[in-house]
């Protein structure tokens, strides 16, 4: 345990270190991200304004809020893309990675959770040029406030462990880009992603109460911009913490037969 801790706090730093060092490729990501989010913000608020103010309970000053949220929330649960772990193993990386006495998973984890240090830090001035052109209403309670910032690292953690599952598929074959395709195709229509939860369909809501997807980007927005109760909130944290330990009982069982199918290749 303190090796597996010790070497989360210095790989962080490495992390935090490196993301100030390449700060211009830091900055130019977090607008990568930034854009999406603006584009749904200008579409559903001129949509309310449209509709009378509002459309299924948000009205443009809420949808502001939700998309500025959005930012930071999808900033937070970036992962390593499963393409990654595939060009890793035919690029030899996994080979290097394999000769080290820990889990490949506890260096993805550690690299990004300290670059996302750095892009919060640059994603903050962003938002704040933002709340001044959309007036976002937001009027969180401390409870949401906290609640918030547990649930940005349980998405991150959670999105980490379901998305690994897929990187592992590479050891048995060596294009897996069609497969998460695929799985980002349903995360973007489940999640509250691409659109409010409310604003789906009932029974498109109802299979996402089925899947993790939800608790990745909806449950972390809506915690801060909603009006959920504190026992919603619990809930929503209990489901997080359910779906990364169910995802990290599928991390080590498909481990266990995918490090066996394992070829050395590089270039």
């Amino acid at each position: 345990m303190k090796r597996h801790i010790d070497f989360y706090i210095t790989g962080i730093k490495i992390a935090i270190m490196v993301g100030f060092q390449y700060r211009l490729q830091s900055l130019i990501y977090v607008i990568w991200i930034v854009i999406e989010p603006v584009i749904y913000l200008v579409v559903w608020s001129t949509i309310a304004r449209a509709n009378g103010g509002s459309v299924g309970g948000y009205t443009a000053g809420g949808f502001a809020a939700y998309y500025i949220v959005w930012a930071f929330v999808r900033n937070m649960n970036v992962a390593l893309s499963p393409s990654d772990w595939e060009w890793r193993i035919q690029h030899g990386v996994m080979s290097m990675q394999l000769m080290r006495p820990i889990h490949p998973i506890h260096n993805e984890v550690v690299d990004f959770a300290g670059a996302k240090v750095v892009m919060t830090l640059i994603w903050l001035p962003m938002a704040a040029v933002l709340a001044l052109i959309f007036k976002p209403t937001l009027n969180p309670t401390w409870f949401q406030v906290l609640v918030f910032m547990i649930a940005c690292w349980g998405a991150y953690l959670t999105r980490t462990v379901m998305v690994s599952v897929l990187g592992m598929l590479t050891f048995w074959t060596t294009r897996v880009s069609a497969i998460y395709d695929l799985y980002f195709a349903a995360e973007l229509i489940l999640s509250g992603r691409l659109v409010p939860m409310p604003l789906m369909p009932v029974w498109v809501q109802n299979l996402a109460g089925y899947l993790p997807f939800q608790w990745t980007f909806f449950f972390p927005i809506n915690a801060l911009t909603g009006s959920p109760t504190p026992s919603e909130l619990l809930v929503g944290l209990g489901m997080q913490l359910f779906w990364f330990l169910a995802g990290l009982g599928l991390v080590n069982l498909v481990w266990h037969f995918a490090i066996r199918h394992f070829s050395s290749v590089g270039n």
